[in-house]
């Protein structure tokens, strides 16, 4: 994944996507499968990152202190915990 400055992005809060075609995790994450049927990442380390292609070609890093988590479901459907940093790259 692309190296960035820690200046760059913002911070976002509780935000969820429906636009989301493809996703890519780093290391730092566990992956659980809850009984509702969305897949639960969540992050083992800070500055885990995930890099997301949305559905009008936009990428963009998300980076989550340890602890936070990212649920996906159905659809590209997406929600991603607070806080986090979000760069468009």
């Amino acid at each position: 994944m692309k190296k960035v400055n820690k200046s760059q992005g913002r911070v976002e809060n509780q935000v969820y996507s429906s636009r989301v075609v493809r996703s890519e995790f780093d290391r730092n994450w566990r992956t659980v499968v809850t009984d509702s049927g969305y897949v639960t990442y969540i992050a083992k380390t800070d500055n885990a990152r995930v890099e997301v292609l949305l559905s009008n070609n936009e990428r963009k890093l998300l980076v989550f202190n340890k602890g936070g988590k990212v649920l996906v479901g159905g659809g590209g459907t997406s929600h991603y915990s607070k806080p986090h940093r979000a760069i468009t790259l």
